[in-house]
């Protein structure tokens, strides 16, 4: 059994405590936070301390690899903190055992599918990617590391999503496109035509509605 401990005891953090014992050989042992308090218990989950002693607890054997519980409102300092410690560290992947994932498929480190989630032959998910809830990525497709997949996406084949991206809620990408990084997609948006721009789109095509700088 693997010993996980959680960075960020909010809500993404409290959702992979409750999940992770349907992903395999894994048990949460705590959280790591900034913010809450050290010693209190969350879903009967120490608080272990602020993310500054999360080498020192690693040396000590308390843990055997890290997962980030770090939401898409915070989608740099999520990036910030695997690339913080993912070259001393082991990040866990965790799969749920509803989600169907291909045996061809290939998954970087730290990644989290959620249940219902289906990721198809020959595709592959970067690092720190997140699946949510019955989110599909359909054969050939590449999801890049650090994105964020709301629940009900629907990623078609062959298919393209860059670094850092957030798809919203039950939204769509065509087959045979390319999604630049650093891209967000609103909620219940169809996605006909690459996106190149950094920026949020949303809408039905998606349109460009912000440039980010």
């Amino acid at each position: 059994m693997k010993k996980v401990a959680i960075i960020g005891a909010g809500d993404l953090g409290r959702l992979i405590a409750h999940h992770i014992s349907q992903c395999g050989d894994y048990s949460a042992v705590g959280f790591f936070d900034d913010f809450a308090e050290e010693g209190s218990f969350i879903m009967e989950l120490p608080v272990l301390g602020p993310l500054s002693r999360i080498n020192d607890q690693f040396e000590t054997g308390l843990f055997d690899q890290l997962m980030i519980g770090i939401g898409y409102n915070h989608m740099a300092f999520r990036r910030s903190v695997f690339e913080t410690y993912a070259s001393s560290i082991p990040f866990a992947t965790l799969i749920h055992n509803s989600a169907y994932v291909d045996p061809s498929v290939k998954i970087g480190q730290g990644c989290f599918v959620l249940p219902g989630c289906t990721v198809d032959a020959h595709a592959e998910l970067g690092e720190n990617v997140l699946l949510n809830t019955a989110s599909v990525v359909a054969h050939d497709s590449t999801i890049g590391s650090h994105t964020f997949l709301a629940p009900a996406v629907a990623v078609a084949g062959k298919t393209q999503i860059g670094d850092c991206c957030i798809l919203g809620i039950n939204c769509t990408v065509i087959d045979n496109l390319r999604i630049h990084p650093n891209i967000r997609i609103g909620a219940g948006a169809v996605v006909l035509s690459n996106l190149e721009i950094s920026g949020m789109y949303a809408g039905i095509p998606a349109q460009l509605k912000k440039v980010y700088s």
